[in-house]
């Protein structure tokens, strides 16, 4: 681990700016410069990440499915390959790291990687719980690090026009948003049978810092979103991607009060419907912005009210002079006869160069991500806040300076998790 830090020696000489997401120019690498770049889940939404950082040197794959590993060894057949990250991680000449595995894997994945002086991007949501996403974001501005959370759609032309048609005041105070997904994870049962693992699998590295437990393909891949061990249900799959626009555009950051409705709670298994209502508070104003996320097959009721159009999933915003609904590519001000006309602000966000370009193009000579971990890790803590009050049945008083919920001590136990020997953050 020294001689890693050692010689990434004039990386820790960086500036840090933008609570974390400047890190100055580094003396010895140039933006034409390759990274040396470790995958860590190398299909799925790994593949994905994997197409958007394959302009650089993929000098290290690592996965848990020999399958799949093999896959990504032909098209990069000069990578090393690992079925255990955390081996991956103790590898000499790496750059940064490229983290696409189930949440419970995502801080302790991190923290290594942080800890090892490597970049990093990881998928959403952040981390499993609210504790860990504090500390990642801690960590990346302990060590200076370029950090970005895969909320993709966040580089998108859409959301920027959003962000600024909203911050210019066409809509004036806004005190209310709406945001729902019409989307699905949640897990059926506790499996009770024990069938074999398969010869292809590395179980022990899949279940990695989660309680023992015996194989089971209820659980991988893809459907792991379901269990509480393991994922965060639809939540944590998908407000990180639309929460995103109101925490952008009306500056948000830790919720006040939280309070959650679904169905009967299951200890195992992640519900298939959630409401969540959030109060944030916000610099010079006096009241908080009402927040309150749909998921499952549940909307926004006052859709049907007013008879506005349903695109599946996005965010509604209420001012005191109009409305504006958006989703990840379109958006409409309403009531239209009001804004017949309207000319959108002269825009102000440049135009990204990609989710993914960002990252790289800040690791090699120093500047700012959109999603670093310090507002990314802000929004998670949001986002699975919602899952600690709907898991307590109780409105939550949100202490973010200590990391405590105030009024609900059995709010805790959700708060952090345990790790198995071998694993921790």
């Amino acid at each position: 681990m020294s001689e890693t830090m050692n010689r990434r020696s004039f990386l820790r000489n960086a500036t840090l700016m933008s609570a974390g997401v400047w890190v100055g120019t580094t003396k010895d690498q140039s933006a034409n410069d390759k990274l040396n770049i470790g995958i860590i889940g190398v299909t799925h939404r790994g593949g994905d990440n994997l197409n958007g950082v394959q302009s650089q040197n993929i000098v290290a794959l690592c996965d848990i499915d020999e399958r799949y590993l093999a896959e990504a060894k032909q098209r990069f057949p000069n990578a090393k390959t690992f079925y255990d990250y955390r081996s991956m991680l103790e590898m000499k000449g790496l750059d940064a790291v490229v983290i696409s595995t189930p949440d419970h894997h995502h801080a302790p994945a991190t923290s290594l990687a942080l800890h090892a002086g490597l970049h990093v991007y990881c998928e959403k949501p952040l981390t499993h719980t609210v504790h860990e996403a504090r500390t990642v974001s801690q960590l990346a501005k302990k060590y200076r690090r370029v950090t970005q959370m895969g909320t993709q759609i966040h580089a998108e032309n859409n959301y920027r026009r959003v962000v600024e048609i909203v911050q210019s005041g066409a809509i004036g105070e806004v005190s209310e948003v709406h945001t729902w997904v019409q989307k699905v994870w949640a897990g059926n049962r506790k499996p009770t049978d024990t069938p074999a693992v398969p010869a292809y699998l590395h179980w022990n590295e899949w279940l990695g810092p989660a309680a023992e437990r015996p194989y089971h393909p209820d659980y991988l891949p893809a459907t792991w979103r379901g269990f509480w061990d393991f994922g965060c249900g639809t939540i944590g799959d998908m407000a990180c991607h639309h929460m995103d626009l109101p925490f952008w555009a009306l500056g948000l950051r830790y919720p006040s009060t939280v309070s959650a409705e679904g169905p009967k709670l299951d200890p195992y298994v992640t519900p298939n419907w959630l409401n969540v209502h959030y109060e944030f508070p916000v610099a010079g104003r006096k009241k908080p912005v009402k927040l309150t996320w749909y998921d499952g097959e549940r909307t926004p009721p006052i859709l049907t009210e007013k008879g506005l159009p349903n695109w599946g999933g996005g965010n509604l915003f209420i001012g005191d002079k109009g409305m504006l609904l958006a989703d990840y590519g379109q958006y409409k001000l309403l009531p239209e006869k009001d804004f017949a006309g309207f000319q959108p602000p002269t825009p102000t966000i440049p135009n990204s160069i990609g989710h993914h370009n960002e990252w790289i193009q800040a690791c090699k000579t120093g500047g700012a991500t959109t999603c670093n971990f310090d507002y990314s890790g802000a929004l998670t803590e949001a986002v699975l806040l919602g899952n600690v009050a709907y898991r307590t049945g109780k409105t939550l008083e949100w202490d973010a300076k200590h990391l405590k919920v105030k009024n609900c001590p059995e709010a805790e136990a959700f708060l952090h998790t345990g790790y198995r020997n071998g694993w921790k953050v």
